[in-house]
């Protein structure tokens, strides 16, 4: 059994790879100062970019789930996934409100994708 992992600390790694399926940790904004929609974009794109280094996409995501700070920004955060997601590879995704691990993270998305 081989387990490959991405970016490897001493808490957690930010990938793993198994039999073909690509597991992300939860990501979160690189800058927390920003509102729902500047977060949301920030996870996106370091998803997109954790995708492209184990060989896979954001067509190919299996399933997401979504912790949101307050469902007050649900409306928020779904106008910028509306606009990541591709038409017809839109995944199973899980939405729920959550005490995340900081006060000022609005959001956390928690990818499991399939390889290329």
């Amino acid at each position: 059994m081989s387990i490959q992992r991405l970016h490897v600390g001493p808490r957690l790694s930010e990938v793993a790879i198994h039999n073909g399926v690509v597991y992300l940790a939860g990501q979160v904004a690189e800058d927390s100062s920003l509102d729902i929609t500047g977060q949301t974009q920030q996870v996106l794109a370091a998803i997109d970019r954790l995708l492209a280094e184990a060989g896979s996409d954001k067509t190919l995501v299996l399933q997401a789930t979504i912790f949101l700070k307050t469902l007050a920004d649900f409306p928020g955060m779904n106008a910028v996934w509306d606009r990541w997601v591709v038409h017809g590879h839109t995944p199973p995704r899980a939405t729920v409100e959550a005490k995340l691990a900081k006060p000022e993270y609005l959001v956390e998305v928690k990818i499991i994708a399939a390889q290329r």
